[in-house]
């Protein structure tokens, strides 16, 4: 009797199933394959929904919005917002056949994204060694859905990956990706504030910014808009804890050990769930202020790495690239430990980061992708699975929030190290790591 040990061994054979799987991923016309499952699989589930016309997840509010443009009164334009002017474009595209149909043309553009984010990632689908980074974009999508096809971040995403791909070959191209991205949902300034620090091209990429910038700046003014052209930056500035942010950890435990004063509770006004108990409202006061500080740290030490190599003469393009991409990282898991917010999109402002890394230098990577996969794993866990018993305070799924928190902080402080020992001393970049960091071998189909 065959047994089992060897029956796995067959099955990972190159001519067993999961062989011939791998070697079928490695084409252009499996990824292709596996990108179209995905999306078409994603549009079952929900075709009752499409089909009444109505809509999930974050959508409700975004067709509520532009309904409301529609008529006349806009958002940043009429009235504050809590996005940046940018999101305005997704929204709007999604209604343009009208609010029926708003959930189908959204699903269109989610996968209009990952279509684009999986051929930077590939160079157009020629390079096979980068076919992995690909298919890690699109575990993601899996493994965060259904959040990732239902919110803002499934926009700016692809935008910012496209933006980090383009970096060493057409600074100002990713510049005005980047910039456009970051108007939809702040988090790429990490992106940009990585890249201007680092590379040689800089300035190039700050001109790309800035006329992408100037076009959304002028449309503002035009539309009457520029006084709320930065209210996103402070609409829910006086918001308290909300309940999945890593600092809210110590009152989630209170609540569910029934510690006197500690709860969670909604906040009917934005639609979300708080923490309350003492000193709640000091702690959000205190990473607001925190977060400023350490992402400026951050950009601080990336300078430091940078101008270390630089006096060593030995500022590659490689190490560029290698020291934008974990300065990125770095300062976008900034964003998300020091934030008093927590969403579980949020998993969406490392994870394109963490793809482009995987493209570029794979093993220096795998560790990253691995742990960044399993927090988005524990992500959609809490959200939506265990969300109800986390708000009633159960155990079960505060210990998992706890974990998922535990590896975002981790994840923020590895990389710190990573910048600081960089900038202590000479980081070796493995040979191959660069621009051009694959080389372009024709796909098979």
């Amino acid at each position: 009797m065959t047994s089992l040990a060897e029956r796995v061994r067959r099955m990972n054979a190159p001519s067993g199933t999961v062989g011939r799987l791998r070697e079928l991923g490695m084409t252009r016309r499996g990824l292709l394959t596996g990108f179209a499952v995905l999306h078409v699989v994603y549009a079952l589930s929900i075709v009752h929904v499409i089909v009444s016309g109505g809509t999930e997840g974050d959508l409700p509010l975004y067709r509520l919005w532009a309904q409301q443009a529609i008529h006349g009164y806009w958002p940043v334009f009429d009235f504050p917002w809590v996005y940046p002017a940018g999101a305005l474009a997704p929204i709007m595209l999604s209604i343009a056949a009208g609010p029926y149909l708003f959930q189908a043309l959204w699903l269109i553009l989610m996968a209009a994204g990952n279509f684009a984010a999986i051929a930077a990632l590939t160079g157009g689908f020629r390079r096979i060694a980068d076919y992995p980074a690909a298919w890690y974009w699109l575990l993601i999508q899996v493994l965060l859905a259904p959040v990732s096809m239902l919110r803002l971040e499934g926009a700016a995403a692809p935008l910012a990956i496209a933006g980090l791909v383009l970096l060493a070959r057409r600074p100002a191209v990713a510049g005005a990706l980047i910039a456009a991205a970051t108007w939809i949902k702040v988090w790429p300034i990490a992106i940009a504030a990585a890249a201007v620090t680092v590379l040689r091209t800089r300035w190039r990429v700050v001109a790309g910014g800035l006329a992408l910038t100037a076009g959304v700046v002028a449309a503002v003014a035009v539309g009457g808009g520029i006084r709320n052209l930065f209210s996103f930056a402070t609409i829910q500035s006086d918001r308290a804890l909300q309940l999945e942010a890593p600092i809210a950890t110590p009152w989630v435990w209170g609540a569910v050990l029934r510690v006197p004063g500690a709860a969670i509770r909604q906040n009917y006004e934005l639609a979300t769930r708080e923490v309350s108990g003492p000193g709640v409202y000091a702690a959000g006061e205190f990473v607001t202020l925190l977060m400023p500080v350490v992402f400026l740290g951050i950009v601080a030490l990336l300078w430091m790495a940078r101008s270390r190599a630089a006096r060593e003469r030995r500022l590659t393009p490689a190490l560029e690239q290698r020291l934008v991409l974990r300065g990125s990282f770095a300062l976008a898991a900034t964003l998300i430990v020091f934030n008093k917010v927590g969403s579980p999109q949020y998993m969406l402002w490392i994870a394109p980061i963490v793809a482009v890394g995987v493209m570029v230098d794979p093993r220096g990577w795998r560790r990253i992708a691995i742990a960044v996969a399993v927090a988005s794993v524990l992500t959609s866990l809490v959200f939506p699975i265990l969300y109800m018993p986390l708000v009633d305070a159960q155990p079960v799924p505060a210990f998992v929030l706890l974990l998922r928190n535990l590896i975002v902080v981790a994840l923020f402080v590895e990389s710190v190290v990573w910048l600081w020992r960089a900038a202590a001393a000479r980081v070796p970049v493995p040979v191959g790591v660069g621009a051009p960091a694959t080389a372009v071998v024709p796909a098979s189909d």
